[in-house]
């Protein structure tokens, strides 16, 4: 297994098509919704993403064939008066997970993290999935604020102090 971590171009089709694979994957996983992405979905995430001005995707590629993908966003911390990164979407294929590609995808993103400045990382995640919860927590993320979300048994706000 050779796994390659980028960086998505999102003017690149091959990382369009690849972004769309992972987010449809995602989608369908019972920790997304268990269903596909809307055709609108389908059809804007691509120039969502690429409109949006603090987007950073990464993509997991396991012989060129895309196997993960964290979608983040720039954020600000009027607290520290510097830049984090919040990791909106997180996903590896289940065929693949226990692998290491989530620590790789986490190591891409926090370099990123310190290459710009970020102060923190910041994430949620549903209670009701203790394996990404011991993912993020073997990676230093810490909780930090708990707010109830009736359908998903609650989320955790957990981030990374970076400095």
């Amino acid at each position: 297994m050779a796994i390659e971590i980028l960086k998505a171009d999102l003017s690149n089709p091959d990382h369009q098509c690849a972004v769309l694979a992972m987010m449809e994957a995602y989608s369908c996983d019972p920790m997304g919704d268990g269903h596909g992405l809307s055709d609108y979905a389908k059809e804007n995430l691509i120039s969502g993403l690429s409109e949006h001005p603090t987007t950073i995707v990464f993509l997991a590629l396991d012989n060129k064939t895309p196997c993960g993908i964290a979608t983040c966003f720039r954020g600000f911390s009027t607290f520290a008066a510097k830049p984090l990164i919040n990791i909106s979407d997180f996903f590896v294929e289940p065929r693949l997970r226990g692998k290491g590609i989530g620590n790789q995808l986490l190591f891409a993103i926090e370099n990123e993290a310190r290459r710009i400045g970020c102060c923190k990382l910041s994430l949620e995640v549903q209670e009701n999935n203790p394996v990404a919860r011991g993912i993020y927590t073997r990676f230093g993320f810490q909780q930090a604020v708990y707010a109830a979300d009736s359908d998903g048994g609650g989320s955790q706000y957990m981030v990374k102090q970076l400095t």
